[in-house]
């Protein structure tokens, strides 16, 4: 446990250095970069293109899940079920264009910039998120569901107050391979225009600047193993507390 925690710390500590104050690789990354070119990408803040990064999927993560999780709620009640082969024909969508499919279809409609590649992440991260949320609410425990009605849970308490806190384990793992697939398809973003780390890395393949294409890459590669493992963390927390709900209910 301690060396798992002075690892997220190290990364973390990385992760801060490349973005905050990138000059200090400069030897590291020298010899990766064209003669007599530069080392460090200075276009724009590796600050901002973070922040402008992690705000896209923020976006389009919340977006998916919202609509992920409301569509697994719907086909999951019995009025609903007939809809679940639809449903999941809709979250199968995303992942039957490719994000650069999707992102040629946008901009026409939507023009360069952050709204094409916004749409590319919400479709692409639909269905983990909608899966897994069929998953939760489908197998939650019989006799913690019969135990809410037997106190007296109308529908709507059932599923906001046993139904979503039970599934929310399970629902966070979809979510968790929603966010990092996010966090690397995002890069692709800056072909239309979008402000992400892959104006970083497209600069580099387009000068023949290895050291850009790293810089890049590893900042990326930084955020999606802390903001895995971050969730990771709390999925743990939250299994071991629905955990100890359902043993109660099921004693009751």
């Amino acid at each position: 446990m301690r060396s798992a925690a002075l690892l997220r710390l190290v990364l973390i500590a990385l992760l801060l250095a490349l973005v905050l104050q990138p000059e200090w690789f400069t030897p590291l990354f020298a010899p990766f970069a064209p003669e007599n070119g530069p080392v460090i990408y200075d276009r724009a803040s590796f600050l901002y293109l973070s922040l402008s990064h992690l705000g896209l999927v923020a976006l389009a993560s919340g977006a998916a899940t919202l609509v992920a999780v409301t569509l697994a709620i719907l086909v999951t009640r019995p009025a609903g079920a007939a809809f679940l082969p639809l449903s999941r024909t809709l979250a199968n969508l995303g992942q039957t264009f490719p994000p650069v499919a999707v992102l040629a279809l946008a901009v026409p409609m939507l023009g360069f910039g952050a709204g094409p590649t916004l749409i590319a992440l919400f479709l692409y991260g639909m269905l983990p998120i909608f899966e897994n949320a069929v998953t939760g609410l489908a197998t939650l425990p019989p006799a913690t569901m019969e135990a809410a009605r037997g106190i007296g849970l109308n529908r709507r308490q059932r599923l906001i107050q046993v139904e979503l806190p039970l599934a929310l384990p399970v629902i966070l793992t979809g979510v968790r391979l929603s966010v990092v697939i996010a966090l690397g398809t995002a890069t692709i973003g800056s072909t239309v225009a979008a402000r992400t780390l892959g104006e970083v890395i497209i600069a580099g393949l387009l000068t023949n600047n290895t050291a850009y294409v790293l810089q890049g890459g590893l900042i990326v590669g930084l955020f999606a193993v802390l903001i895995y493992d971050a969730l990771v963390q709390l999925e743990a927390r939250l299994a071991r507390r629905m955990g100890s709900k359902t043993a109660a209910a099921a004693r009751a």
